[in-house]
């Protein structure tokens, strides 16, 4: 019987830890998805853009919002999850019963470190296809251009559709414009036949023109197919880098992989992937971010929330989330400003927390 008491403590404070989390997730779900799906309405009935394309954006950016959210859920899921017990003297019952207090925070960590490890599923398959989606839904608010990111860049204008490899904004002193490479345009008559299937090395959108370089187009006839080789040409497009800007300037929808090629790609020719950067390594530290946060709540849990109610334990989980979320940010930032790793910033922020929550209020355990 003493060697099953333990299990069953995990397993009935897991519970409720559990409970209070996908409660509070919900709930911050729902007003995040509600204040942003009253500000889609505004857009409503411009060009294509209707109510279901308002419906179905928000459903595509549920993944993402999920990922985002979470961290801050935590907090606040494992204070409700172990003040109620705490508040009811049921972690006082367990400690007399010679359980110790790392047993009773694993219980509370385990169902948060799973749905931890489904959270970085998440943001590598199922969120950027959202957002991909989504961002095809919102093309329609500025009629002709769909962007989408699959395989690369792909935009579709009329009958052409382009598809870049790697690409994004290059600088040259006061000069800021767009390259992207390994580009391919394919160009359909309307009947849906292909008639041209261009290849360059690369595309500049530069003083509002499109130029391709090494450009390879291969025209195909009823009863042929002839080949152009052209070293430099003009593209007349209605493409521009605003078009762009929404696919290629948000790393935050890419996948780890997508990342690397992109960090990658910047490096080789010079250029800043401070951006890229940040959200890669913001990717690996997302794990230590969660359970940083919740190990932080446990001396609240077991000391100063014992007496406090609900709302006690509500504020303390928030000011806990929202504080650590600022200094980590106000770190980074500081990181692409004055040129220091970004993972130190990253590992500062949960070593400081730890050392103030468990340092000085665990003095009160």
């Amino acid at each position: 019987m003493k060697l099953r008491l333990p299990h069953r403590i995990d397993r009935y404070v897991a519970r409720h830890v559990l409970l209070a989390t996908l409660g509070v997730w919900a709930v911050l779900l729902g007003f995040d998805v509600i204040l942003d799906f009253a500000g889609e309405l505004k857009d409503v009935g411009k060009e294509g853009y209707s109510l279901s394309h308002a419906v179905m954006y928000e459903i595509f950016t549920i993944p993402r919002r999920l990922y985002t959210l979470f961290p801050t859920v935590a907090v606040i899921g494992s204070l409700l999850g172990l003040g109620g017990l705490a508040a009811r003297s049921e972690l006082t019952a367990m400690r007399a019963a010679g359980v110790s207090r790392l047993q009773i925070g694993l219980g509370a960590l385990l169902p948060l470190a799973l749905i931890t490890v489904l959270m970085i599923g998440n943001i590598e398959s199922i969120a950027p296809a959202g957002e991909q989606r989504a961002q095809m839904l919102a093309s329609a608010k500025s009629g002709e251009l769909i962007m989408a990111r699959y395989s690369g860049l792909w935009a579709r204008e009329g009958q052409l559709f382009l598809n870049a490899r790697a690409g994004g904004p290059r600088t040259e002193g006061d000069e800021t414009w767009i390259e992207l490479q390994d580009v391919r345009l394919y160009q359909f008559d309307g009947d849906g036949r292909l008639r041209s299937l261009a290849q360059a090395r690369t595309a500049e959108h530069r003083g509002g023109k499109w130029t391709l370089h090494d450009v390879e187009r291969a025209h195909f006839l009823p009863r042929s197919v002839v080949v152009d080789k052209i070293a430099k040409e003009n593209w007349n497009t209605q493409l521009d880098e605003q078009s762009l800007a929404a696919t290629l300037a948000k790393p935050r929808y890419l996948t780890s992989r997508e990342l690397s090629a992109n960090i990658e790609y910047l490096r080789r020719n010079q250029l800043d992937a401070g951006t890229f950067v940040t959200t890669y390594w913001a990717r690996w530290f997302y794990p230590v971010q969660v359970i940083v946060l919740v190990l932080a709540t446990f001396p609240f849990a077991f000391a100063s929330l014992r007496s406090g109610g609900l709302g006690k334990r509500l504020f303390t989980g928030i000011i806990i989330g929202v504080g650590y979320i600022l200094a980590e940010q106000m770190l980074v930032n500081l990181s692409e400003v004055f040129h220091f790793d970004v993972r130190i910033a990253y590992t500062l922020t949960p070593t400081l927390l730890l050392a103030i929550c468990w340092g000085w209020l665990g003095r009160r355990l």
